[in-house]
């Protein structure tokens, strides 16, 4: 395990609280982050007029460890005006989480506390591998992106060796950019489930509209059912 210096880093996160910019709040902040590979980064808070969009001394931190060549943080100082130290606020024990995960060190008062302390069940990179793994996101071809949002796919069923599956196609009419391509955009693959059709349509486009085998036509895209479609698919 490496041996963390807490008072190197104490005195470097003092240092970059002496830099910090808070005129409205009156209360500087600075931090400082032992690397993977041994570097130390800092930040500062710089505050902003428009309150919301303050940056926070850890945000520095991230910042300049992506800045000076990335890695892994190990453990963190963070100090108040008085050289305290001062415990990060829920969005930056996020951003610690990403970039230094559960076992990252943060100084506390009674102690160094690990993140998974601080951050128990902890949301992270491997909460979107799952679901992204599991439900890959349609991906809409390079050449039809700029397209997105526009037009309606249909989605309808078809026959294929025998077999009820589903299909769709993407299509854009005359009218919203009289320059712009018009027709079929994209045909779909086919899929044995409906709910997969539909979620390959809304990744193009918020009007998705169902023909079931019937002839019937059924509302599946965004917000409530126009006039023109008015019962919801379910």
């Amino acid at each position: 395990m490496t041996e963390i210096d807490w008072e190197r880093l104490r005195t470097a996160a003092v240092e970059a609280m002496r830099h910090a910019y808070a005129p409205y709040s009156k209360f500087p902040v600075g931090a400082a982050a032992l690397v993977d590979d041994g570097r130390v980064v800092v930040g500062c808070n710089v505050e902003n007029a428009g309150y919301g969009v303050t940056l926070c001394a850890e945000c520095g931190v991230v910042s300049s460890l992506h800045a000076t060549g990335g890695g892994r943080l190990v453990a963190l100082s963070c100090v108040d005006a008085t050289g305290e130290p001062l415990m990060p606020c829920g969005r930056c024990r996020q951003l610690l989480w990403e970039n230094g995960g559960p076992e990252c060190l943060v100084e506390a008062k009674g102690g160094p506390l690990r993140m998974a302390e601080l951050l128990p069940h902890a949301f992270g990179v491997e909460d979107l591998d799952a679901v992204v793994g599991e439900h890959p996101v349609p991906v809409v071809p390079d050449r039809l992106a700029a397209w997105r949002g526009r037009g309606t796919v249909f989605v309808h069923p078809d026959l294929s060796a025998g077999q009820q599956v589903w299909t769709a196609y993407w299509e854009r009419s005359a009218g919203d950019d009289a320059e712009a391509e018009t027709g079929v955009l994209e045909e779909g693959p086919s899929w044995g489930d409906p709910a997969e059709a539909i979620t390959w349509g809304l990744a193009r486009t918020p009007r998705v509209v169902v023909v079931d085998a019937s002839g019937t036509i059924f509302w599946a895209g965004e917000g409530e059912p126009p006039m023109e479609v008015p019962v919801r698919w379910s």
